[in-house]
């Protein structure tokens, strides 16, 4: 994400929202794979896997029961670990 502040460019690194990526990989499963599941653009599901932009909570429903995984595990916690 770049912001512009009175002309000066700053790179703010991207929260990484969502774990669609890992879980897919870690079930041997690819973009295209889920695009075709999904009905969607590969483009789409590839900006969701870099946290790019999100999935709705409807898909990530359906994401969760094609991968057959809790919707929980395709979602990074919020809560810091001490």
């Amino acid at each position: 994400m770049w912001i512009y502040l009175h002309e000066t460019q700053i790179n703010m690194p991207r929260k990484a929202i969502n774990r669609l990526k890992a879980v897919l990989a870690e079930q041997g499963k690819t973009n295209k794979w889920l695009a075709e599941m999904l009905s969607k653009n590969e483009t789409t599901i590839s900006r969701w896997c870099t946290n790019e932009v999100q999935p709705s909570v409807e898909n990530l429903v359906e994401i969760a029961k094609l991968l057959e995984v809790d919707v929980k595990e395709l979602i990074n916690s919020t809560k810091s670990t001490k």
